[in-house]
């Protein structure tokens, strides 16, 4: 009788760890599926700089800032395009972000990371972003060649004017977080 349980035991172990191994991979399947952001809305842009920190613009709200214009050229369309939009600063600075003679010390370890509506992402570094610190200009666009960005590209769209290339500049930006590199 005894040697017939031992087999059993182990075998009945084994059983149960595999089935309490699938039921957290369950549940962490689960967990990570409801604690996943819902998909952004393409319309709408979120700014975060830190826990608090927030701002959330629409295009009409985005419409009424002060605007700049800066012409880049483009090698996907082979043409200039000129972009009209907020600088990317003056919309951090509101948020509490050090910029100007502030900037400096620890605050040069932090980076944004801008987001589209499809998950690209790109990062640029926070001293990029500050026109007293960088020649390039870093804006956050809602209009082409005078007209509202189209469904393609916007209505919102992060161009960094000092890149060779457009890689980081994402079309139909969703987010944009600013973060401290560790």
């Amino acid at each position: 009788m005894r040697g017939m349980r031992r087999p059993f035991v182990p075998v009945m172990g084994l059983a149960l760890l595999l089935g309490c191994g699938v039921g957290r991979a369950q549940q962490g399947s689960m967990a990570m599926q409801s604690a996943a952001a819902a998909p952004a809305k393409a319309d709408v842009l979120t700014i975060t700089a830190a826990p608090g920190q927030r701002a959330v613009f629409t295009p009409e709200t985005f419409r009424d800032l002060p605007h700049q214009t800066v012409t880049i050229f483009d090698h996907h369309t082979n043409a200039n395009e000129t972009y009209s939009g907020v600088p990317l600063m003056d919309l951090l600075a509101k948020l509490g972000v050090p910029n100007g003679k502030n900037l400096m010390g620890k605050a040069l370890a932090q980076y944004v990371v801008a987001t589209g509506s499809d998950g690209y992402k790109s990062v640029v570094a926070l001293g990029e972003v500050d026109p007293e610190f960088h020649p390039g200009q870093v804006l956050v666009c809602d209009a082409m060649d005078g007209k509202p960005l189209g469904a393609k590209a916007g209505p919102f769209r992060l161009v960094v004017t000092e890149d060779k290339r457009p890689a980081r500049s994402v079309r139909n930006l969703v987010s944009i977080e600013v973060k401290t590199a560790e």
